[in-house]
């Protein structure tokens, strides 16, 4: 047997999985601690209305990726063989992270 064919013989296809499930867990606690620190700088300093909305939309953005991410894990967690992300899905989670950039930016831009 070939050195690739035994490595591929010994593979255990559950890791992948896991894996991706706790990669999910890592980018929602970074998500959270970017939503955490986008709410301490709309309330320092005075509170804008600027601040307010932005820090406002950044939690809406927090709040839906979270959603997805634990839905996303789930899916993972319970499946043998979970399919592949689709494209609408992996389009509301880049649309979520992008959005809570943007108002990071803007947190920042006004603070």
């Amino acid at each position: 047997m070939s050195g690739t064919a035994a490595r591929a013989a010994e593979r255990d296809p559950g890791l992948q999985p896991e894996r991706t499930r706790l990669a999910w867990r890592r980018t929602t606690l970074s998500a959270t601690v970017a939503a955490v620190l986008a709410v301490k700088t709309a309330l320092a300093g005075g509170v804008s209305a600027v601040g307010v909305v932005a820090c406002a939309l950044c939690c809406a953005c927090w709040f839906g990726f979270l959603w997805f991410a634990h839905r996303r894990i789930r899916v993972l967690a319970a499946a043998g063989v979970p399919g592949a992300l689709a494209p609408p899905h992996a389009a509301v989670a880049v649309v979520c992270t992008v959005a809570m950039a943007v108002c990071g930016a803007v947190l920042v831009g006004s603070g």
